[in-house]
């Protein structure tokens, strides 16, 4: 008997070959391919290779997965609907789109992301899993990437190197060819820019663009924050000579085309460290129980010329971004702390909004229009907190802008109260309308000479914080209300009511401490978020309660099409107060301009363009901020590593907790693998983490004993090891 031949296994076998030819041919669904050009793609030429993709070819037509268009020329059968979405990048490169046609995000295999990277619009098509029944996708098409650049530590090697992005959203490095590197040296900071990615590469091909430092080093940290988010850290010369060129001087042939308001008490509230005042009021009592208060605001437009290389630059940044140790502004400085400040004792160009009030605060009369003022005086506003605390012009010493006690102009410290007294009744208004409380805690840093924080502190807002806002949300409102009412094109700010899926995980939080919602109408929801909001007030659950409320709410926008603004309920409401850090601001006033000219109605289309931009920059800020605030609170702990802190428990995922340490409101994990005490298991429904042998339990709130564990700066992570529960727990 003779024994058969055994055949010898392939060497060259192509894995996942049905995968990867459908992957090219939904690639280009309109080209048709034949084996060649399929084999010259994946970079094959020997005969075996070769007969694969003719046998998985002529398989794949069999099944009708592809056609043949052509003699040996194929083409995907278009047997799905595609789709499009955006990526939201998850651990080791797997992630899920979110797409508005379907109710639940997708989630996306790392081998179905097909080179899409985090934030990238994306075609993708939808299918079901067939163990498990869910829907996941794969990624088709890359509509328009998120962006292009991007910040990490470099690699050097002799003949190329790598850059390591900061974050865990990238999860693959940038090769960058030895000639590229830009000068970089082996561990350096860099900013690179995504020049290709090959077909057959691992990784996208990338170019230094800068150098941005050393890794941890405090100025390194803070610029690479705002290359992260692609933010300017100068102006362009030419913007800058621009700006110092402009005429910033009050001519007597433009006041005339104003009204005149330099003789009324005007004068400014602001934070003690304000370099930039874009608003003020004035206060004149009338006749029959009136008060005529003006609010106004830098005129900004009369510099910034549409058109103009200055403006462009404006429209391009949007916003300020506020950092923890500096300012990136939107407007150089000659505008900004200059020409458009309101500084005491100067005259100023203004726009203002002009109201005659009550006693009730009711408004009786309206005017909006260009002015002239003079500030006849500057408050922080711990000054003017103290005149409304004591009822007197007493001005303390430990609150001062001087640095030593006095006794405020007695007509200012009247207007003042008069205006507080107001500012309540519009405040209990607006609450009873259904508008929602925030008066969440701001972090602060006390920095050093270098920028290192020495401290930390919180900003609360007060009566004197809530009369400016009030007056300021007055001006906003009846600017809306104004051009709304005559249905022509206007910069809006809108706020979309709550999602009802998010309200229910929030009530399923809040019950774990006691507190109840009620959601059976719009009234009912806002009234039981303030009862909430009030009740958690000073508590140590209050910031992880404000946080995830916060989160609850829509994003609020900007946008021509008026919805309303469902956080403040109010049916118009712009933002017209502060041009000198908000480009939709700045909109704004040129439209009301235009429309008290008697102009037509400016093209909707256009003006959408713009407020989807300024929101867009507005999110972009947001984040820069946080980073920076998170990056000074790492290092702030840093030099607290063998200190014990309590904290609560902000947050429970099956990979560990996450802590918020109470007198600081510094964030850091908890890995569940430090957890040795016992096999700790994520039981989602109560938002806790529960020891499988002693039923030991972490749950969202419990306060807890910690210890900082390690730092990273670069990374931005805190990490923490727990000590146990608190005592009081």
């Amino acid at each position: 008997m003779t024994r058969k031949k055994k055949r010898k296994p392939s060497h060259n076998r192509i894995s996942n070959l049905t995968n990867t030819i459908l992957s090219i041919l939904k690639k280009e669904r309109t080209k048709t391919f034949n084996y060649k050009q399929i084999a010259a793609i994946l970079g094959v030429n020997d005969a075996s290779s070769r007969n694969q993709i003719i046998k998985k070819l002529q398989q794949l037509k069999i099944n009708k997965e592809i056609e043949e268009v052509d003699r040996g020329k194929f083409k995907v059968i278009i047997n799905t609907e595609y789709h499009t979405g955006h990526v939201d990048i998850a651990s080791r490169g797997s992630g899920y789109i979110i797409c508005d046609d379907f109710d639940d995000d997708i989630f996306i295999t790392s081998n179905n992301m097909n080179k899409a990277l985090h934030g990238d619009e994306v075609e993708f098509y939808a299918y079901k899993r067939r163990k498990r029944g869910k829907i996941e996708g794969e990624i088709t098409n890359i509509i328009q990437r998120a962006k292009s650049e991007y910040v990490g530590v470099i690699q050097i090697h002799k003949s190329y190197a790598f850059v390591i992005p900061d974050g865990n959203k990238m999860y693959t490095d940038i090769f960058v060819p030895i000639n590229k590197t830009n000068k970089a040296e082996e561990g350096d900071k860099v900013l690179v820019s995504l020049e290709d990615w090959p077909e057959k590469a691992d990784s996208p091909y990338g170019r230094v663009l800068k150098v941005l430092g050393k890794p941890g080093e405090h100025n390194t940290e803070i610029h690479a924050i705002l290359a992260e988010y692609g933010l300017p850290l100068e102006f362009p010369h030419d913007v800058e000579e621009f700006a110092n060129n402009i005429d910033t001087s009050i001519r007597n042939e433009e006041i005339k085309k104003r009204r005149d308001m330099r003789q009324d008490l005007t004068f400014t509230i602001d934070p003690k460290d304000a370099k930039d005042f874009d608003d003020a009021l004035s206060f004149k009592v009338l006749e029959h129980n009136l008060y005529e208060i003006g609010i106004h605001i830098a005129d900004v437009s009369h510099y910034l010329k549409e058109g103009t290389i200055l403006d462009n630059e404006a429209y391009e940044r949007a916003t300020s971004v506020y950092l923890v140790d500096r300012v990136v502004p939107m407007l150089p400085e000659i505008l900004s702390n200059g020409a458009c400040s309101l500084r005491p004792h100067e005259e100023k160009y203004t726009f203002s909004a002009i109201f005659k009030i009550n006693d009730k605060a009711e408004i009786k009369d309206e005017w909006f229009g260009r002015t002239v003022t003079y500030s006849d005086a500057r408050f922080a506003y711990e000054e003017a907190q103290a005149i409304i605390e004591s009822k007197t012009n007493n001005i303390p010493k430990e609150v001062s802008l001087t640095g030593s006690d006095y006794k405020a102009n007695q007509v200012i410290a009247d207007a003042i109260l008069k205006m507080d007294e107001l500012a309540k009744i519009m405040r209990r208004k607006r609450m009873s309308s259904g508008a929602i409380s925030f008066d969440k805690v701001e972090v602060k840093f006390n920095l050093d000479e270098e920028a290192n924080p020495v401290g930390v502190f919180f900003k609360t807002s007060k009566d004197a914080n809530k009369l400016i806002e009030e007056f300021m949300l007055l001006a906003n409102k009846k600017v809306g209300e104004f051009i709304g009412k005559q249905k022509k094109t206007f910069v809006y700010r809108v706020h979309d009511e709550p999602d009802d899926s998010k309200l229910a995980t929030l009530q399923n939080v809040v019950k774990r401490f006691g507190y109840k919602l009620d959601f059976k109408d719009r009234k009912s929801v806002s009234s039981s978020l303030n009862n909430l909001l009030k009740d958690v007030n000073g508590k140590k659950e209050q910031n992880l309660v404000d946080t995830l409320t916060i989160r609850t709410m829509s994003k609020a926008e900007y946008s021509t099409h008026n919805i309303g603004h469902y956080g403040l309920a109010f049916d118009y409401y712009s933002h017209f107060t502060s041009p000198i850090r908000r480009y939709p601001d700045v909109m704004a006033h040129r439209l009301l301009q235009h429309y008290l000219d008697g102009g037509k109605s400016a093209n909707t289309d256009v003006y959408e363009d713009k407020c989807n931009h300024s929101s867009n920059m507005e999110n972009i800020a947001t984040k820069a901020e946080r980073d920076s605030i998170k990056y000074m609170q790492i290092r702030f702990m840093e030099d607290h590593k063998n200190k014990e802190f309590i904290g609560v428990i902000s947050g429970v995922t099956d990979w560990g907790i996450y802590v918020e340490i109470i007198t600081n409101k510094c964030e850091g994990m908890v890995s569940v693998r430090d957890m040795k005490d016992d096999h700790y298991v994520f039981d989602e429904d109560v938002y806790a983490l529960v020891g499988y042998n002693h039923k030991k339990m972490y749950q969202l709130g419990d306060e807890v004993v910690v210890k900082v564990k390690k730092t990273d700066l670069i990374k931005r992570h805190l990490d923490f090891l727990l000590i146990g529960k608190h005592n009081n727990s």
